[in-house]
């Protein structure tokens, strides 16, 4: 499923597209059973609870969270054969899984700022790894992925106040005038592999008529010693319980700094627990 060339862009590029992983009935099927769960109510972890009136399209259609763990479907997903084979390939070690979503991004939704999942992950050692299924074909009218290149060697960088009116989250990583920004464009059944510090997020989807539903996995490396808590339990593919201890909340962050005119990363921050805004100190 994983040719060397695609395994060598993941490695100098930080992420990979394997278009066509999952069949067009498949994604039906994934499609219609999360629509149907969104309608039925709200779960533990929907960040804001289902509100049909609210002018917010993310209110109407907030994204799930953790469904792996009441939901079959679900965990059967996050530990299919094919992620694990990619994934396995990509670390080189089989991963432990941690994390489930959903993302539904209706008609006029917010993006997602820049950011980098190993943020909020808080791996030791090594990163987390995502698998993106696109749900819907993606692209830059609807809001699809869009990635910075060779980020994925990056630290984890510290965050700042991130646009509100165009991202639901309220923190992001500020990159450098220039960096290149990609978009990812997906046809639904696609799978976007990547690495945990890739630098990545999306634009509001201005489509009056198109949803951009996303079915995401987290993973962890085999040989992590730490994550947040947000994300236990730890499972194996298999579905077993394996346990890891707990990230502490704080840790060093990178902050852009100019040497001889060229921008470089110095880790000479400290960021504080994900979901407060990150603080510097120089």
């Amino acid at each position: 499923m994983l040719t060397p060339d695609q395994k060598e862009r993941f490695d100098s590029e930080g992420y990979v597209v394997l278009k066509g992983l999952f069949s067009a009935e498949e994604v039906a099927f994934y499609r219609d059973h999360y629509m149907q769960m969104r309608a039925a109510g709200s779960y533990e972890g929907d960040s804001a609870g289902v509100d049909t009136t609210s002018n917010d399209p993310l209110k109407r259609y907030p994204r799930l969270i953790h469904m792996h763990r009441w939901d079959k479907t679900s965990l059967d997903w996050m530990t299919d054969p094919r992620l694990n084979h990619v994934l396995t390939t990509l670390a080189g070690r089989e991963p432990l899984a941690v994390q489930t979503m959903l993302y539904f991004k209706p008609p006029g939704a917010r993006g997602q700022a820049l950011h980098q999942d190993n943020y909020y992950l808080r791996v030791k050692p090594g990163t987390c790894l995502a698998a993106w299924l696109a749900l819907d074909d993606c692209d830059e009218a609807n809001g699809c992925m869009q990635i910075v290149p060779g980020s994925q060697n990056w630290p984890i960088l510290c965050a700042v106040k991130a646009d509100t009116t165009r991202s639901f989250t309220d923190v992001t990583v500020p990159i450098p005038d220039g960096t290149p920004i990609q978009p990812v464009i997906m046809q639904a059944g696609d799978v976007l592999f990547f690495n945990g510090a890739l630098v990545h997020g999306s634009f509001p989807n201005t489509t009056t008529d198109r949803f951009r539903r996303a079915l995401i996995g987290h993973y962890i490396e085999g040989n992590t010693q730490e994550v947040a808590v947000f994300y236990r339990p730890v499972l194996r593919m298999d579905g077993t319980v394996v346990e890891i201890e707990v990230s502490p909340d704080g840790q060093r962050c990178g902050v852009w700094v100019e040497q001889d005119g060229t921008p470089v990363i110095e880790e000479t921050g400290m960021q504080g627990a994900p979901g407060k805004l990150d603080y510097l100190r120089q």
